[in-house]
């Protein structure tokens, strides 16, 4: 059955990812950030293609080409000796059924309540030394070797107000961190998720979390060993989307989700498996049940260590 054209606009927010598993093209291997395949462009037999799955382009570095989804397809159909202006190309894109995942956003009450409205700086990074966040995180259950393997302590100016002050930082995928101390939740910018690869190479799970003390949290009660499988944190539910060019056509086969036990964490779940419907041989398990009735799994792990806040 022939579909009508997508637009331009359409075709460029398509996961150039999806375009390639269409055709049967996957990766040969992959970073948190980008896949690496053998060209659909031209022939060869040392993968030198890359796709950033973050912004959503290509580049061959055999001929030196690249750009987005639309260039992709004007490449791809010259190669295959096809007609291949932008008309041609959105054609066939429209053809292949393809289409640009769209979710809406979800933003908790207080979601912005603390974030980095560009006063905050970094002034300074280190292991984790002060008594005060060592005290934090022994009432949060996570000890303090488990933390120091994923977060450092940060002194933060507010160039706002002209103050200091110290929190513990948990860093995404950008080069901004979380920030955390007894007295403040907020970001340094920018704001976006984070990606911790597992001890498996090329796992067959992938784990999502609301947040990074849920994580550790996870973490602490597997003894500090850390997950055989992947796992991104979202660090805010406003960040979901995000997470989908990491887990699409990756070859995950389950995408267990730890969001929290209210309104915004169901929704936030509800999203997760109609996502993972759209993914060939991707199964949804919400772990809701191992935490539940308790808010979330870090309000779980302090249970079970009876520590109360």
């Amino acid at each position: 059955m022939r579909r009508s054209p997508v637009n331009i606009d359409q075709a460029k927010a398509i996961a150039i990812v999806e375009i390639l598993a269409k055709l049967g093209i996957h990766p040969q291997r992959r970073t948190a950030d980008k896949a690496f395949y053998l060209s659909p462009v031209r022939d060869e037999k040392t993968p030198s293609f890359w796709v950033d799955t973050k912004t959503n382009r290509w580049h061959d570095f055999g001929d030196g080409r690249g750009g987005d989804a639309v260039d992709l397809a004007t490449a791809y159909l010259q190669f295959t000796r096809e007609a291949h202006t932008v008309s041609d190309a959105l054609r066939w894109i429209g053809n292949m059924g393809v289409v640009a995942y769209e979710m809406t956003p979800i933003y908790r009450a207080d979601e912005h309540r603390n974030h980095d409205d560009g006063s905050l700086v970094l002034k300074s990074k280190r292991s984790i030394q002060h008594v005060g966040l060592i005290h934090y995180l022994d009432k949060r259950g996570i000890l303090l070797p488990i933390a120091r393997r994923y977060l450092k302590e940060l002194r933060v100016q507010n160039t706002r107000t002209d103050k200091y002050f110290t929190a513990l930082g948990f860093p995404n995928e950008e080069g901004g961190f979380e920030l955390r101390n007894p007295f403040f939740k907020g970001c340094l910018r920018p704001k976006t998720i984070s990606f911790v690869r597992g001890k498996t190479p090329k796992p067959e799970g992938i784990h999502l979390f609301e947040g990074f003390m849920d994580y550790l949290s996870a973490i602490s009660q597997l003894q500090g060993s850390g997950l055989a499988d992947d796992a991104i944190i979202l660090n805010s539910l406003s960040c979901l989307k995000q997470a989908i060019p990491y887990m699409q056509n990756y070859g995950y086969r389950v995408a267990y989700s730890w969001m929290d036990n209210d309104e915004a964490g169901a929704k936030a779940t509800n999203i997760i498996a109609e996502f993972c419907q759209t993914q060939t041989d991707l199964r949804h398990t919400p772990m809701n049940k191992v935490y539940t009735p308790h808010k979330d799994v870090n309000a779980w792990h302090m249970h079970k260590l009876n520590l109360t806040l």
